[in-house]
């Protein structure tokens, strides 16, 4: 990729490209259990995109062609601990700008720093995630970095699972939110590709809408 990123094909190319390295694994028939307890049908690792250097330089590319899109007027890009960080050292250097990078929370010795790298009051922020599910810790940076006195244009991450709530509370805090690829852009690229089956997709759609609730057969 170039400059020249076609924004629309972007969803598909990446869809395509997490399938082709396992970074994204669709199970409908024999789920996933997260962490959280959830059954999913639906595995991310977006940590993979980093040991694939034409992957990575794609997500890269993307990623700087939606803010040059979006955010013309941005002055540093900050990674979101700790998948975020990687990518956002790649695409700080291809737009040549600034990098810092967001912790969870604050260190608890030396300077107690949150916020790593060099950054001034009222500078124009885009912070970087690999993914959003339900978005509480990409909003907690973002609230972190606004609350440096930074403006915060937007969080843009590779993938979202584009559940309601995320997106909500993106909404409540007034922080834009743009993705690579996303949830619904997979299913079609899979389904294309015999990935998953036609019969399959309506299970794979109403699980999206609340997964908690979701009952396996």
């Amino acid at each position: 990729m170039s400059e020249s990123v076609n924004l629309v094909q972007l969803p598909a190319v990446i869809a395509g490209a997490l399938l082709d390295i396992g970074a994204v694994s669709l199970r409908p028939q024999d789920p996933f259990t997260w962490t959280s307890g959830i059954k999913s049908p639906i595995y991310c690792d977006n940590r993979l995109t980093m040991s694939y250097p034409a992957i990575r330089r794609t997500i890269a590319e993307g990623f700087a062609a939606i803010i040059r899109d979006k955010y013309p007027d941005c002055e540093a890009v900050a990674g979101i601990a700790t998948g975020g960080i990687p990518h956002a050292a790649w695409i700080a250097d291809i737009l040549g700008l600034p990098m810092l990078y967001v912790r969870d929370k604050a260190k608890g010795h030396g300077k107690t720093n949150q916020i790593e790298g060099h950054f001034k009051p009222g500078q124009k922020v885009v912070l970087i995630e690999d993914l959003i599910s339900t978005g509480g810790s990409s909003l907690k940076a973002a609230v972190a970095v606004r609350d440096a006195g930074c403006e915060v244009q937007g969080v843009i991450a590779i993938f979202t699972y584009q559940f309601q709530n995320a997106l909500d509370a993106f909404a409540a805090e007034s922080v834009p939110l743009d993705t690579l690829s996303s949830y619904g852009a997979l299913i079609d690229v899979a389904l294309a590709r015999g990935a998953v089956r036609e019969q399959d997709v309506a299970l794979l759609q109403e699980w999206r809408k609340d997964p908690k609730a979701f009952v396996w057969a």
